[in-house]
């Protein structure tokens, strides 16, 4: 990615690590500016994990560098947990602590204020939930309650592991309203998701693992205009043959196809859709279409033409 003038928090250079049966993440490089939103996507077994431990300093590259803020954990790991802010998938918590308690324990490791745990609850929504225990929350405001333990002290960078995932629609947009209220406030955001429409409303960058490199990394918009088409094309034939399908493959200005035998279900991704549709009907002819549609390229759709595979398989 280009240059952005803003200065860099995080720098991954050149960064390698293998384990006994998998070359995890192979010689990767990253640079995120202050103020970013990036998402990291990729399915299971990208090295994304990997990735995210190494920059939390859970794990350790064979080779290579990672720079928070210009500090390296060999040198400065203290400085650097005060300015890097933690959020995980799951988050266990003492039996009968309450809300505010929870705060209070974590903010003493920082120095914190009681000012600052009432501007967390406000923040988060549980200002009404202070003196309730955490065991008695939802799932959704355990989770809420997480995230505000990762920022307590203010930090420069937050890394969030899938900070929505297995919550219910409701509280999903909850999580999301924090984060956007956090970029607001100038935060640098570094998250793992499985969800494409998180990444897509959250982040003005994308960045794509797969086997342990990146493949694409750039704002959402300039990712779809280098890698992919403008339009998908997704139809069900009534009838197929070979021959058939042999001919909608070649039709001009497909960038993509794939054709489901099993299902008869076929997409293409083109340029405009209105270019190629009188020869697509054509070939096909209208009494064999079972379905047909046409709509905008979408950021699941890079992915999987990329990679060949959905971003959760």
């Amino acid at each position: 990615m280009a240059e952005s003038g803003r200065r860099v928090i995080l720098s991954v250079e050149n960064v390698d690590k293998k384990f006994p049966r998998v070359h995890a993440v192979k010689n990767l490089s990253l640079k995120i500016y202050e103020g970013e939103s990036v998402a990291l996507l990729g399915p299971n077994g990208a090295g994304k994990t990997t990735l995210l431990e190494m920059i939390e300093g859970l794990q350790f590259p064979d080779s290579g560098e990672i720079f928070i803020d210009g500090l390296t954990y060999g040198k400065d790991e203290k400085k650097i947990r005060q300015l890097m802010g933690l959020a995980f998938q799951e988050t266990r918590f003492p039996e009968k602590i309450r809300v505010f308690e929870a705060l209070e324990l974590f903010s003493a490791f920082y120095g914190g204020t009681r000012a600052r745990i009432m501007e967390i609850l406000e923040l988060i929504s549980l200002t009404e939930k202070k003196d309730a225990f955490v065991n008695n929350l939802s799932g959704g405001q355990r989770q809420r309650l997480a995230l505000g333990i990762g920022i307590i002290q203010k930090p420069k960078i937050i890394l969030l592991d899938e900070p929505s995932t297995g919550l219910d629609p409701h509280a999903r947009r909850e999580i999301w309203r924090i984060m956007a209220d956090l970029k607001k406030q100038g935060s640098t955001l570094l998250l793992t998701t499985h969800y494409m429409e998180e990444a897509e409303e959250l982040c003005e960058r994308i960045v794509v693992l797969f086997k342990g490199k990146i493949l694409a990394d750039g704002p959402l918009e300039q990712l779809l205009d280098q890698h992919a088409s403008h339009e998908i094309i997704e139809f069900k034939l009534k009838n197929k043959s070979a021959a058939l399908i042999a001919k909608l493959e070649k039709l001009n200005k497909v960038s993509y196809f794939h054709f489901n035998k099993s299902t008869s279900a076929g997409v293409m991704h083109v340029d405009d859709a209105a270019v190629i549709l009188p020869d697509f009907l054509k070939r096909v002819g209208r009494q064999n279409l079972e379905s047909f549609a046409a709509r905008p390229l979408t950021l699941d759709d890079l992915f999987i033409k990329m990679t060949g595979r959905h971003l959760d398989g």
